[in-house]
This record gives C-alpha cells, structure tokens and sequence, in this order.
C-alpha cells in the first residue's frame, strides 16, 4: 500500500463510499482474524468505521480454537464426523457459553471501544433461527447416517430483530447458535448462518475472513474473481477440496440468491476488510453469481 498517500486512499474510497451507503454487509468473522489480539482490534475498527460512514454491518463469528480450548481445559475430547463436530448436551452448553458469551462479547466490546454501538445475538433473540437436527450422510455410503447431536441445520431465518437494531445505528454481531420448535439449541456452521442471512437481508455484500489469501489456483496464484462454472471446474479438477467446498458453496449460494457479491478475504492482513470494500485493490476472491 505504499506506493498511495493517505489521500489517494480517501479519494478513491468516495465512489465506494456512495455506492454502499445505506447498504447491509454481512460479515464472517473467523480464523486469525479473531484470534491475534491486534487483528481484532483492527476488525472491530473496520466494523465500526462501515458503520459511520453510513454503511449497515452485521457480524457472523465463527469460535472453533477456542471451543476446542474450552473443550480440552474440561478434560473433553473433541471429536469430529465427516468433518462435523459431535455435539453432545455437555458440548453444546461449552459451544453456548463460548459462542455467546467469551466470543461474541469481546466483539461487542472491542467494537463499542472504537466509537460503535454493538450488540450481541444469538439465534434465539427475536426468534431469529429456527433450526433442526442437521442429517450427516457417510461420504463414501450415502445410505449411511451418523448422529452428531446438538449440530443444527437453519429452517428459516426472521431478520427483523438484526433490521430493528440497525435502523437504530447499533451494529449486530451474531452467534450461530439456533432453536428447534422444542426450544432446544443447535450449534450451526458459522459460514452458512452467514451466507444464509446475507440472502435474508439481501445484502450487498457476504464478506467471509479465512486463514487464507483467496481461492488460489494449482500454481499458488491468487484468483480474484470467480463465476458458478469457474467453480465448479475447480472442485471437478481438485483445486478446490476439503473446507474451502462448504465455504464456496455457501457463497455461492448467497451470490445466486441475489447478494451482489461475496468476497473471501485474508483475515490475517490488518484492515483487509477496508481495502476490500472501499479502494480498487483486491485483497481476496470474489465471487459474482453470473
């Protein structure tokens, strides 16, 4: 970034500043990003400065490391199924205290601690997710099913608590955690609670931090823009495999369901956000639905 002066920046940030304005970004917040002290305090300034340029923000955080590091301080070994974390009741009251409670308030508060005005969600407020037992299919054998507990699928999505709060210049920062009709509670991938509600919403943007620079090619490159047949020549040839396919269907889904475009960011890069959303520069891959 240093071949622009502070004022080049701002300059080019106008166009992008007016073009967002009054629109909804839905975030996910994962990887590095919420883990390295200082890369958090540079998200929850991203956040909050969207915010008072006039922009709506909504925040989606994932928490894995540091359910798996509440786990295992309890003595209780994590243990996954076709890529999906066994919840049992025991897990999902460690997943709830970690998600809504340690995670998600030091979001809101780093966040208010920046000039913003957060607040914390989780599925149940408002009645916001409603959600049912997710069914996971063997890989290898479709006719076989596992149980893994407390893991949910989204039935629907009522948005008009996260509206409400944004009408009102707060910015929602919410947990994948959702109900079933007997009000018990579901752990629900943080990518697709995000990628779902940029399509309730009908957001302008799905803004995804990862651990990694993109989606990059065999050679390491980084791809910046990404069609439907793009991905899928990727997935056939192996280029895209293992979590990045869940990730990318999921953008994909928002990107076909009507949010303008989704980006999948470096959360490493300090301030990535910004650059993504208000210069020319991409920092990530993005993904258009055409």
């Amino acid at each position: 970034m240093s071949d622009f002066s502070p004022a080049d920046i701002l300059a080019q940030a106008l166009p992008y500043i007016r073009k967002f304005h009054g629109k909804t970004l839905v975030i996910k917040y994962g990887g590095n990003a919420m883990t390295d002290p200082a890369l958090q305090k540079a998200f929850a300034e991203d956040v909050v400065l969207l915010k008072l340029v006039g922009m709506n923000p909504v925040v989606v955080h994932g928490g894995g490391p540091q359910i798996e590091g509440l786990l295992q301080r309890l003595g209780k070994k994590g243990e996954f199924i076709e890529g999906m974390r066994v919840t049992d009741a025991e897990t999902m009251e460690v997943v709830e205290w970690v998600l809504a409670g340690e995670v998600q308030q030091d979001i809101v508060g780093l966040s208010n601690q920046a000039g913003g005005k957060a607040v914390g969600l989780t599925g149940r407020d408002g009645a916001m997710i409603r959600a049912k037992k997710l069914t996971v299919h063997d890989s290898k054998d479709p006719s076989k099913e596992y149980d893994v507990g407390q893991v949910g699928d989204i039935v629907s999505i009522d948005p008009s608590v996260v509206k409400a709060l944004q009408d009102d210049a707060f910015i929602p920062v919410v947990s994948p955690i959702g109900f079933g009709e007997n009000n018990e509670s579901y752990n629900i991938n943080a990518d697709v609670v995000a990628a779902k509600l940029a399509t309730v919403l009908a957001a302008e943007k799905l803004l995804m931090l990862t651990n990694i620079r993109g989606v990059l090619d065999k050679q390491g490159e980084l791809l910046t823009e990404l069609t439907p047949r793009r991905i899928d020549e990727l997935i056939a040839d192996g280029t895209i495999s293992g979590g990045m396919i869940p990730k990318i269907a999921g953008a994909l889904d928002a990107a076909k369901s009507g949010v303008n475009a989704v980006h999948i960011i470096d959360g490493r890069v300090p301030h990535a956000m910004l650059l993504e959303v208000l210069t020319e520069q991409a920092f990530g891959t993005m993904i258009r639905s055409h």
